[in-house]
């Protein structure tokens, strides 16, 4: 509840961004002065940039919870092997074994999502964020594919 309560706070403080970004584009581009029309030009690519990118991540967030809770209504999301530290991460010395079985489950299967998704989970309890994403990531598209 609260990320979705951040996520809506980013949206809202992003449009106030393009009403006063869009305010002072105008008076830069009004000046006529090159430099001042492209700075303006620049207030208004920069948010759109900004807006390409909130909506890609929400896309990929209502994607993965969305997978993320269809996984475990059927039962499948991985269970906890071995003693977390207290920031609910898998003990270094644990996470690369278990880590590489379900990285080696996901590759015998490449075509169920469930296996790609259960990785990009065990990936985030290891601490191991980039590949997490990019897992459910590629979760996400094979669910689309299958779909």
């Amino acid at each position: 509840m609260t990320t979705r309560i951040g996520v809506a706070l980013m949206g809202v403080c992003l449009i106030l961004y393009f009403v006063v970004a869009g305010q002072q584009a105008f008076l830069y581009i009004s000046t006529g002065d090159p430099i001042a029309v492209a700075m303006g030009i620049a207030l208004i690519v920069l948010p759109l940039i900004g807006v390409w990118a909130l909506v890609r991540e929400i896309q990929f967030g209502v994607a993965a919870d969305r997978l993320g809770r269809r996984l475990d209504a059927e039962g499948g999301m991985p269970e906890a092997e071995t003693e977390l530290t207290p920031s609910g991460r898998i003990a270094p010395e644990d996470a690369e074994g278990i880590v590489s079985r379900y990285r080696s489950a996901a590759q015998e299967a490449p075509e169920d999502w469930r296996a790609q998704y259960r990785l990009g989970v065990v990936q985030d309890a290891a601490g191991r964020r980039k590949d997490a994403r990019a897992s459910i990531r590629e979760a996400i598209r094979v669910e689309k594919q299958t779909r």
